[in-house]
């Protein structure tokens, strides 16, 4: 990464007013946005050949996943730094993240400056991450370093709080609809959580989700 030469971003969020918050937090003169992508699949495309120095990946993208795109990223660029930016604050997310190869972990909460400061300190070798992210993915390396036994493998452990929410209510025969009304949000929150649900505990469709759930 060029330090004389502004760090060149893709951003990748399949809401508008998001990657335009986003461009806006990143307006200066050692920073420029160089692309936008509204999908993995449309990353996919767009990064090889822009090459940019930093790329801002949304986990929850209709279609492929941030993570199925990190994964697929960045073997192919080396010279990237790709940078999770989300509102999932779920620690398998974090993990996943990371393991495929991202080289940090922001969520949507931080204020524009905070961003500004997180992207510019990239260059300087500083960690895009909280402290308590942070301190998550060094416990998890240093009980792999020991040898220690993983948390089980349940629900519980898998699923964010609003996920399990969301796979109880399905489990209860609720539609989307409904379980949207009943946790007051989007129809279309409602198939993201469905679709995380789904990948995290390797089911392949909503029966087997509710059976999971029902078992236990």
């Amino acid at each position: 990464m060029d330090a004389e030469k502004p760090m060149r971003v893709l951003l990748v969020d399949d809401h508008a007013l998001v990657r335009s918050a986003i461009r806006q937090a990143l307006e200066a003169p050692d920073v420029v946005v160089v692309g936008e992508a509204s999908s993995a699949e449309e990353a996919l495309e767009m990064a090889p050949r822009l090459r940019p120095d930093l790329l801002l990946l949304d986990i929850d993208l209709p279609g492929m996943s941030g993570l199925e795109a990190v994964r697929e990223l960045a073997p192919r660029l080396p010279d990237t730094r790709v940078v999770m930016l989300t509102v999932s604050t779920d620690r398998r997310d974090l993990l996943d993240a990371m393991r495929h190869g991202a080289f940090g972990y922001l969520t949507k909460d931080l204020t524009g400056d905070a961003l500004l400061r997180a992207v510019r300190g990239i260059r300087r070798g500083d960690l895009p991450m909280s402290r308590v992210h942070a301190a998550l993915v060094v416990d998890h390396l240093s009980r792999g370093a020991r040898g220690g036994v993983p948390a089980p493998d349940d629900v519980g452990g898998l699923l964010s709080a609003r996920e399990q929410e969301v796979l109880r209510l399905l489990a209860e025969g609720m539609t989307d609809r409904e379980i949207a009304g009943g946790l007051a949000i989007s129809p279309r929150t409602v198939e993201s959580h469905v679709s995380s649900v789904l990948r995290k505990l390797g089911v392949r469709n909503r029966a087997e989700a509710a059976q999971r759930y029902r078992a236990g």
